[in-house]
Protein backbone atom coordinates (compact mmCIF):
# COMPACT_ATOMS: atom_id res chain seq x y z
CA UNK A 1 0.00 0.00 0.00
CA UNK A 2 1.13 3.52 -0.80
CA UNK A 3 0.18 6.22 1.68
CA UNK A 4 0.02 9.83 0.51
CA UNK A 5 -0.24 12.62 3.08
CA UNK A 6 -0.32 16.37 2.47
CA UNK A 7 -0.62 17.47 6.09
CA UNK A 8 -3.04 19.88 7.71
CA UNK A 9 -2.11 23.15 6.03
CA UNK A 10 -5.00 25.33 4.87
CA UNK A 11 -3.53 25.45 1.35
CA UNK A 12 -4.47 22.52 -0.85
CA UNK A 13 -1.89 20.42 -2.70
CA UNK A 14 -3.74 19.92 -5.98
CA UNK A 15 -0.72 19.08 -8.12
CA UNK A 16 0.43 16.21 -5.88
CA UNK A 17 -3.03 14.74 -5.28
CA UNK A 18 -4.00 14.91 -8.97
CA UNK A 19 -0.76 13.28 -10.13
CA UNK A 20 -0.99 10.49 -7.54
CA UNK A 21 -4.62 9.89 -8.48
CA UNK A 22 -3.61 9.50 -12.13
CA UNK A 23 -0.79 7.11 -11.20
CA UNK A 24 -3.12 5.19 -8.90
CA UNK A 25 -5.40 4.42 -11.84
CA UNK A 26 -2.50 2.74 -13.66
CA UNK A 27 -0.87 0.62 -10.93
CA UNK A 28 -1.87 -2.57 -9.18
CA UNK A 29 -1.36 -1.34 -5.62
CA UNK A 30 -3.73 0.22 -3.15
CA UNK A 31 -3.24 3.94 -2.57
CA UNK A 32 -4.73 5.74 0.41
CA UNK A 33 -4.47 9.52 0.53
CA UNK A 34 -4.93 12.16 3.20
CA UNK A 35 -5.75 15.17 1.01
CA UNK A 36 -6.34 17.87 3.63
CA UNK A 37 -7.66 21.13 2.16
CA UNK A 38 -7.14 19.99 -1.44
CA UNK A 39 -10.24 20.74 -3.53
CA UNK A 40 -9.59 18.00 -6.13
CA UNK A 41 -11.41 14.79 -5.23
CA UNK A 42 -9.58 11.62 -6.34
CA UNK A 43 -11.28 9.07 -8.58
CA UNK A 44 -8.75 6.21 -8.46
CA UNK A 45 -7.65 6.05 -4.84
CA UNK A 46 -9.21 5.95 -1.40
CA UNK A 47 -8.95 9.27 0.39
CA UNK A 48 -9.95 11.31 3.40
CA UNK A 49 -9.41 14.97 4.26
CA UNK A 50 -8.37 14.98 7.92
CA UNK A 51 -8.50 12.42 10.68
CA UNK A 52 -9.11 13.10 14.35
CA UNK A 53 -7.75 9.86 15.78
CA UNK A 54 -3.95 9.96 15.64
CA UNK A 55 -3.63 6.20 16.03
CA UNK A 56 -5.61 5.64 12.80
CA UNK A 57 -3.26 7.75 10.70
CA UNK A 58 -0.21 6.22 12.40
CA UNK A 59 -1.54 2.81 11.40
CA UNK A 60 -1.46 3.95 7.76
CA UNK A 61 2.19 5.01 8.15
CA UNK A 62 2.94 1.60 9.66
CA UNK A 63 1.18 -0.41 6.92
CA UNK A 64 2.53 1.58 3.97
CA UNK A 65 5.20 0.21 1.67
CA UNK A 66 5.97 3.77 0.51
CA UNK A 67 5.02 7.10 2.05
CA UNK A 68 4.59 10.09 -0.24
CA UNK A 69 4.46 13.40 1.57
CA UNK A 70 4.87 17.14 1.50
CA UNK A 71 8.01 18.45 3.25
CA UNK A 72 6.34 19.52 6.48
CA UNK A 73 8.63 19.00 9.47
CA UNK A 74 6.10 17.07 11.57
CA UNK A 75 5.17 14.75 8.74
CA UNK A 76 8.81 14.18 7.78
CA UNK A 77 9.71 13.23 11.35
CA UNK A 78 6.86 10.72 11.41
CA UNK A 79 7.96 9.26 8.07
CA UNK A 80 11.54 8.88 9.36
CA UNK A 81 10.29 7.27 12.57
CA UNK A 82 8.58 4.49 10.62
CA UNK A 83 11.69 3.88 8.48
CA UNK A 84 9.75 3.57 5.24
CA UNK A 85 10.90 4.54 1.78
CA UNK A 86 9.86 8.17 1.45
CA UNK A 87 9.08 10.37 -1.50
CA UNK A 88 8.93 14.02 -0.56
CA UNK A 89 7.27 16.64 -2.76
CA UNK A 90 7.89 20.12 -1.33
CA UNK A 91 4.99 22.54 -1.43
CA UNK A 92 5.89 25.53 -3.60
CA UNK A 93 4.77 29.13 -3.46
CA UNK A 94 4.57 29.39 -7.27
CA UNK A 95 1.70 26.86 -7.25
CA UNK A 96 -0.07 28.55 -4.30
CA UNK A 97 0.71 25.55 -2.07
CA UNK A 98 2.35 27.60 0.67
CA UNK A 99 3.26 31.19 1.55
CA UNK A 100 6.94 30.64 0.73
CA UNK A 101 9.38 27.92 -0.39
CA UNK A 102 10.77 26.92 3.01
CA UNK A 103 9.92 23.24 2.37
CA UNK A 104 12.72 23.19 -0.21
CA UNK A 105 15.28 23.57 2.61
CA UNK A 106 14.07 20.50 4.47
CA UNK A 107 13.82 18.55 1.22
CA UNK A 108 17.46 19.34 0.43
CA UNK A 109 18.62 18.09 3.84
CA UNK A 110 16.65 14.86 3.39
CA UNK A 111 18.15 14.39 -0.06
CA UNK A 112 21.70 15.07 1.19
CA UNK A 113 21.23 12.60 4.07
CA UNK A 114 19.85 9.92 1.73
CA UNK A 115 16.60 9.77 3.71
CA UNK A 116 14.16 10.36 0.86
CA UNK A 117 13.66 10.74 -2.84
CA UNK A 118 12.78 14.35 -3.57
CA UNK A 119 10.40 15.19 -6.40
CA UNK A 120 10.57 18.80 -7.58
CA UNK A 121 8.84 18.25 -10.93
CA UNK A 122 5.53 16.45 -10.35
CA UNK A 123 5.85 14.59 -13.68
CA UNK A 124 8.71 12.63 -12.04
CA UNK A 125 6.52 11.15 -9.30
CA UNK A 126 5.90 7.84 -11.07
CA UNK A 127 9.65 7.39 -11.69
CA UNK A 128 10.28 8.08 -8.00
CA UNK A 129 7.74 5.41 -7.01
CA UNK A 130 9.48 2.91 -9.27
CA UNK A 131 12.87 3.95 -7.87
CA UNK A 132 11.84 3.04 -4.31
CA UNK A 133 11.96 -0.62 -5.28
CA UNK A 134 15.66 -0.26 -6.12
CA UNK A 135 16.93 1.85 -3.24
CA UNK A 136 17.90 0.92 0.29
CA UNK A 137 17.53 3.93 2.53
CA UNK A 138 19.89 4.85 5.33
CA UNK A 139 17.75 4.88 8.44
CA UNK A 140 18.32 5.69 12.07
CA UNK A 141 16.32 7.05 14.97
CA UNK A 142 18.96 9.70 15.57
CA UNK A 143 20.01 11.89 12.75
CA UNK A 144 21.76 14.83 14.35
CA UNK A 145 22.13 16.80 11.12
CA UNK A 146 18.40 16.67 10.49
CA UNK A 147 17.54 17.36 14.14
CA UNK A 148 19.88 20.38 14.18
CA UNK A 149 18.36 21.67 10.94
CA UNK A 150 14.82 21.39 12.33
CA UNK A 151 15.79 23.13 15.59
CA UNK A 152 17.44 25.99 13.70
CA UNK A 153 14.45 26.35 11.37
CA UNK A 154 12.01 26.49 14.27
CA UNK A 155 14.18 29.06 16.05
CA UNK A 156 14.20 31.24 12.91
CA UNK A 157 10.40 31.05 12.64
CA UNK A 158 9.98 32.14 16.28
CA UNK A 159 11.95 35.37 15.70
Amino acid sequence: MIFLTVGTHYFGFERLVKEMDEISGKIDEEVIAQIGSTKYKPKNMKYFTFIEEEEKILELYKKARIIISHAGAGTVLTVLWYKKPAIIVPRLKEFNEHIDNHQLELAEVLKKEGKAIIVYNIENLNDAINKTREIMFKQSHKNQTLVDFLKESIARMEK
